[in-house]
């Protein structure tokens, strides 16, 4: 394995076991949308609030594979502070890159990049997608 795949492999797993803005809040502010893959069990809810343009706070919580659980953690670091276009352009261009997609190299995913290796393995696509998803619903919902 090589030294950066290494390094992709260990921020997966810090953030699987040491997730980020985990656990739901209940105030009307936020917008939630909740995902469940069935055919793998993942399950998760995100959580956004806006605040004026900008992602005042981002939250996840949920259960599956350590993709799954570690992308969510992964996206509400990334989301927090951004304003909500930079917010989609990033969460939409970081799908592109999962699932195999023309995506555009000059957008900074932060720490979200480190996925770039699963759209070789197409069965782990929707993992760590389902929380970027959810994410955007979140973004719809507010408008």
């Amino acid at each position: 394995m090589s030294q950066l795949e290494n390094l992709y492999r260990e921020v997966i797993m810090e953030h699987y076991k040491n997730p980020r803005n985990k656990g739901l809040v209940n105030d009307p502010s936020y917008t939630t949308i909740h995902i469940k893959n069935p055919s793998c069990g993942d399950d998760i809810t995100v959580q956004s609030k806006l605040v004026g343009n900008y992602i005042d706070d981002c939250r996840q919580d949920g259960h599956g594979c350590s993709i799954c659980c570690s992308s969510a953690s992964v996206l509400t670091e990334t989301m927090i502070g951004k304003t909500k276009e930079q917010a989609q352009l990033i969460a939409t261009n970081y799908l592109k890159m999962v699932k195999n997609q023309p995506f555009d190299e000059t957008i900074d995913l932060e720490e979200a990049s480190v996925y770039t290796g699963i759209r070789q393995f197409p069965a782990r696509v929707k993992c760590a997608s389902i929380a970027w998803m959810a994410f955007l619903d979140t973004l719809k919902k507010e408008e």
